[in-house]
């Protein structure tokens, strides 16, 4: 319903600012990341928004750039996680952070952030594979995959996330997963 907010930046409290619109004050909750990045107060500022209306609260959610909103809106598709934890998510770290933390399969980034546990980081990571790692990964979607499912392969074998992660960087991009599970096997038992 709001899409995008434009006024002066009349109150910062983490993590809710309040934007001054013609003479109309909206609270918008905002993620650490687009906080920080926030001009002084008075000053003119532009948010992208998220519109959620509950059974007790109608909410706005306020993002500097779409790359943050589309991850937000991805976020809480997720069952289980809502505005608040997708808000802590985007909190601590940034879109290009969680994008290679999918793209990896690396649960232990998301542990770190608060209120998130092993099952939830895992629950994350699985939701958002294919919806979000693809934007930072391998410029073709099949070598993304390719090189998720190597990382899989090499984990299930019992190898560490560092391990494997360091392995993944060392291979051609356009390796296929049995020949890249070869060649990763063969430069880690040296």
């Amino acid at each position: 319903m709001i899409g995008k907010l434009t006024g002066t930046l009349s109150d910062k409290n983490p993590p809710q600012v309040i934007v001054d619109c013609g003479g109309v004050g909206y609270e918008v909750q905002v993620p650490m990341s687009t906080f920080y990045n926030l001009p002084a107060e008075g000053q003119k500022v532009s948010l992208l928004t998220h519109f959620v209306v509950r059974e007790d609260a109608q909410i706005l959610y306020g993002f500097g750039s779409s790359s943050e909103r589309e991850a937000f809106r991805e976020l809480i598709k997720i069952s289980g996680v809502g505005p608040r934890t997708a808000l802590s998510v985007l909190s601590g770290m940034d879109v290009a952070d969680l994008a290679q933390a999918v793209t990896l399969q690396e649960a232990g980034r998301l542990v770190k952030v608060p209120g998130i546990g092993k099952k939830t980081a895992e629950r994350l990571l699985l939701e958002l594979k294919g919806k979000l790692g693809a934007d930072i990964g391998a410029p073709l979607g099949a070598a993304s995959d390719a090189q998720a499912d190597i990382l899989q392969a090499l984990l299930a074998l019992g190898y560490s996330d560092k391990e494997a992660a360091a392995c993944l960087k060392a291979l051609p991009k356009d390796v296929g997963v049995s020949d890249g599970i070869k060649l990763a096997l063969k430069s880690l038992a040296k």
